[in-house]
């Protein structure tokens, strides 16, 4: 069997980790050993992040509608149920938004949303 020389393909392969791992500190930018260490972490919390991250900008647009809600008279599940009823199609990054940067036109929506209850509840 001929003898394979992988000097290239294992400097390849050691300066595409070293590229990843630029920016670190210390050992980890420098060493191989610790910065392929270094780069399989960051890389397991980067995919873990990415779905994290859209949780917790849920939570956010939930917190700032509930929030809005309230200064309304109404709580976050109330109009949310109110505007689910009057079949407005809103996500919650766009009330969270409308919430903080146009309040008339969220209120709008509040009472909207309360006449809906109130005439569920009146049947």
């Amino acid at each position: 069997m001929p003898r394979v020389k992988r000097g290239m393909m294992a400097l390849k392969k050691r300066s595409k980790v070293m590229k990843l791992a630029k920016g670190f500190r210390g050992a980890r930018r420098r060493l191989y050993k610790a910065a392929k260490e270094a780069v399989m972490h960051s890389m397991a919390y980067a995919y873990r992040d990415r779905r994290a991250r859209k949780r917790d900008f849920r939570k956010l647009w939930i917190a700032r509608i509930n929030a809005a809600a309230k200064t309304n008279g109404l709580s976050y599940s109330r109009l949310i149920n109110g505007l689910k009823k009057a079949g407005v199609l809103i996500n919650r990054k766009m009330l969270a938004d409308l919430a903080v940067s146009d309040g008339m036109t969220f209120q709008e929506l509040a009472r909207i949303a309360r006449q809906q209850l109130d005439a569920a509840s009146g049947e």
